[in-house]
């Protein structure tokens, strides 16, 4: 048996929102809008929404780990675009050997992108 891809699925409050957000604010292309459940990709990296209505926010653990090949230029970019770096996740490198940092989307999902040194 082999293990071929992850597909993480997150909280979303409103569809709309979530997908405004991974769109045009972080580059990626819906794959498919089913009312409910939402497919976003870009590059290599898909994540799948679900609606949570009543997701309270300041409980929401979602967290997605992306690998990437230049963290630096995609930190780069993201502050150029103003999108929010986590207070507690600005881009250093880590005792583990990764370089990252992190977001929050607007459904408090956190974000990290790493990239290993």
């Amino acid at each position: 048996m082999i293990l071929k891809a992850i597909y993480p699925k997150l909280p979303m409050r409103d569809i709309l929102a979530t997908q405004h957000y991974y769109k045009n604010v972080l580059g990626f292309e819906e794959l498919g809008n089913y009312g409910d459940y939402l497919l976003m990709r870009k590059d290599y990296v898909e994540i799948h929404f679900f609606t949570f209505k009543e997701l309270d926010i300041k409980a929401n653990y979602g967290q997605v780990y992306v690998q990437t090949e230049d963290i630096d230029a995609l930190y780069q970019a993201f502050l150029t675009q103003n999108v929010p770096i986590h207070p507690n996740g600005y881009l250093e490198t880590k005792v583990w050997g990764q370089r990252e940092f992190s977001i929050l989307d607007p459904d408090n999902n956190l974000l990290t992108f790493g990239q290993s040194v």
